[in-house]
């Protein structure tokens, strides 16, 4: 039986793939068994494979490759090599990868070009063992360990590098194990994810010992056009609301901030919509603000997969910056960044007076 993507539940879409890829090596794990479980009983194609490489029967019109992949789910085993983890600032001490690849449409994609082949979303079957090594990192890092500003964060994972952890949670289940295990686990830590997504239902009565701070990635309605697949900001917000209610951290991941014609009143109002869902629930708001940024690799991948894209990538207002592993990207000039900062920094100071900006870049 397959099952649309992005299938109504109440006032929120989840998303669902149409099939679901199991490797063997896979079903070696209850967590992986569990996956499939849940993907059967919400009527998911489930194809178990003979062995543990993801074959597929890829069609020769690339759009249909892309449109193939992202309404597939394949269900793997995390090799060592994807375990050990890797520094993630400015966002926090490491990254943790509950999955990799996303189900959703966003035509400025920051996974294009750094994820090889179609863009299958992978998740993990051997949780356990992800989360096995992860003690190991406590108390190291640079980003919150050893900051003055940020130490009270306590040695912090960011589970949303490669995926929207949220988005997937229906059938995972991923994102909730992790969340209880961070809560067991008596230590100055904190679990960290972001989302598009609005289905925390799964998430509201879990013992987290608020050592897990969700944020709500968040632009104006003006870019909607951009983020195909993902819920309405107006939800994004709402559910954040929730999680405070809940007792959780929570934040605002502003990003990618994109300055197009008009950007100063659209983020206004996206600020000032932010504020009236938050500013009376929560006495720990943080904000990060990201802006738009791509590379020569990105930038065609994101151009094949949505031609007919609005989203601008021209020269304008662009420099080339490299990075500290050589590569270039395209970001803003200074003249740009500046307004921006200016704007986020003053704008956040008269609408949401107590959070905490951890970061713009």
């Amino acid at each position: 039986m397959s099952t649309q993507a992005n299938k109504p539940i109440g006032d929120r879409s989840i998303w669902l793939p149409r099939r679901l890829l199991v490797t063997r090596s896979a079903l070696l794990f209850p967590h992986g068994r569990a996956i499939v479980s849940r993907a059967e009983a919400l009527g998911v194609d489930i194809v178990q494979l003979a062995g543990d490489r993801l074959s597929l029967d890829l069609p020769d019109d690339p759009r249909r490759v892309y449109a193939n992949a992202k309404s597939t789910l394949a269900v793997v085993v995390a090799p060592p090599s994807k375990r050990r983890l890797q520094p993630i600032a400015p966002s926090a001490d490491w990254r943790i990868d509950l999955a990799e690849g996303c189900p959703a449409h966003c035509s400025y994609c920051y996974l294009a070009g750094s994820l090889k082949g179609p863009p299958i979303t992978r998740t993990y079957a051997n949780l356990d063992e992800v989360l096995a090594g992860i003690p190991a990192y406590e108390g190291q890092g640079t980003v919150t360990s050893h900051s003055r500003y940020r130490a009270h964060e306590g040695t912090t994972f960011e589970a949303s590098c490669y995926t929207d952890p949220l988005a997937l949670e229906p059938i995972t289940g991923s994102l909730s194990a992790t969340i209880e295990w961070f809560g067991r686990w008596d230590a100055p830590v904190q679990l960290r994810f972001t989302s598009k997504f609005a289905n925390i239902a799964p998430l509201i009565d879990i013992d987290h010992q608020r050592r897990t701070r969700m944020r709500a990635s968040i632009n104006p309605v003006m870019f909607a056009r951009f983020e195909g697949g993902t819920a309405p900001v107006e939800q994004r917000l709402r559910a954040l609301r929730e999680m405070a209610l809940a007792g959780y951290p929570v934040g605002l991941t502003i990003a990618p901030i994109i300055a197009a014609e008009g950007w100063q009143d659209a983020y206004g109002s996206l600020l000032a919509q932010a504020a009236a869902m938050l500013a009376d629930v929560s006495d720990d708001l943080t904000i990060e603000l990201i802006t738009h940024r791509f590379n020569a690799g990105s930038k065609a991948v994101l151009q094949s997969w949505y031609p007919g894209s609005s989203l601008d990538m021209s020269p304008v207002n662009r420099v080339t910056k490299r990075t500290k592993f050589g590569t270039e990207k395209e970001v803003y000039d200074a003249v740009t960044m500046r307004a921006l900062r200016n704007f986020f920094e003053e704008r956040i100071a008269a609408l949401l007076p107590a959070a905490r900006i951890l970061y713009f870049t």
